[in-house]
């Protein structure tokens, strides 16, 4: 065999893959209206989270600034969320599953929603002890949500689908790190602590900052079955 047809052989996989991600990336749809909603959703998710964050790790009178800006950003989320709803039934082109672009927009604004409950508890409560577990959750929580939308921001390309993945992967690490806290901190809270009254407040407040972790995770789950389902 010639070293040109060795060479040509070697080259016809490489070429044919080529071709295949280009015709299906040509295939999908070119959606101008659900990721822009989504980038909204996220920027807000991203906001929220970091406004809460910088709060826990601030005193008390920044805690009480942060309240009305994470109530106004609850209801923005609220907005984006029915807007994308709203369009996945008017739409006849959807870039993925209608029943996926729901769900997606739905654990976004689950993420902003039990921001917004920790946030009114801690008020409601008049939680003044910030524990190093409700700051680090805080964190994994804006973390979480950052990867979340760096991975809607690369699943538009099919060039970029395993950075996406890589970003889904992280959620995952961090919502089994919020998970392994909580069950510490529950642990030590009920071994230790006195005041039944603070032990409820605290447990109150670090399950509604876990649950937000969780709700990344179930946006990073729809994530994945939207990239099998195109991959």
């Amino acid at each position: 065999m010639k070293k040109q047809d060795i060479h040509s052989q070697g080259e016809e996989p490489a070429i044919m893959k080529r071709s295949i991600d280009f015709i299906f990336q040509a295939l999908l749809p070119k959606d101008k209206t659900f990721y822009p909603l989504f980038d909204q959703a996220c920027a807000n998710m991203v906001r929220t989270a970091d406004v809460l964050e910088q709060a826990l790790k601030s005193g008390s009178v920044a805690r009480m600034q942060s309240r009305e800006e994470i109530e106004r950003l609850e209801k923005q989320g609220d907005e984006i969320t029915h807007a994308i709803i709203q369009e996945s039934g008017n739409t006849f082109v959807v870039p993925f599953d209608r029943e996926d672009i729901i769900a997606l927009a739905l654990a976004i604004d689950d993420v902003v929603d039990f921001i917004h409950g920790t946030s009114k508890r801690m008020d409601l409560y008049k939680v003044h002890d910030i524990t190093p577990t409700m700051i680090r959750l805080s964190e994994i929580i804006s973390e979480g949500a950052k990867e979340i939308q760096e991975a809607i921001h690369d699943m538009r390309s099919l060039k970029k689908v395993r950075s996406a993945r890589a970003h889904l992967k992280r959620v995952d690490k961090l919502e089994s790190e919020a998970d392994r806290l909580m069950q510490d901190t529950m642990g030590q809270l009920f071994r230790t602590e006195t005041d039944a009254a603070k032990l409820l407040k605290t447990k109150e407040v670090v399950s509604f900052l876990e649950e937000a972790t969780n709700k990344c995770k179930d946006a990073a789950t729809v994530l994945e079955s939207v990239l099998i389902k195109f991959t």
